[in-house]
């Protein structure tokens, strides 16, 4: 339950610095994904190492939470960036894409972060 409420307040930061930046900053949707993921996976590892999994700091666990944080940008930005145009093509609307687009991007990551988290970085 508390992955679940840590994901749901990094999802906030992610998904509203997404908005922001497409909207207001105009930046495009890859750039903007990516800075918001960054945002997003920054608060929910500070929320999840503390709260959630309740773990001291280490240094090879920090080392492991980075890569997963690279595979799942790669994960999360891609499938954002292959997703959002052509939902907004399907759509025709630039906030169904973004809010179907980073649904899915964000469910994907947030499964597989699970995943491995609970798994492997921080079993007790």
């Amino acid at each position: 339950m508390r992955f679940v409420v840590s994901g749901g307040l990094a999802a906030v930061v992610d998904f509203g610095l997404l908005v922001v930046l497409m909207n207001l900053a105009g930046l495009d949707h890859t750039p903007a994904k990516a800075l918001s993921f960054v945002a997003g996976t920054t608060t929910a590892y500070l929320i999840n190492r503390r709260w959630t999994f309740k773990a001291e700091p280490s240094k090879r666990r920090f080392a492991a939470v980075v890569l997963l944080y690279g595979v799942t940008f790669i994960l999360q930005v891609g499938l954002f960036a292959v997703g959002f145009p052509w939902l907004l093509g399907l759509s025709g609307s630039q906030t169904v894409a973004q809010v179907v687009g980073f649904v899915i991007a964000q469910g994907v990551a947030t499964t597989v972060n699970f995943i491995v988290q609970r798994g492997l970085i921080f079993r007790g």
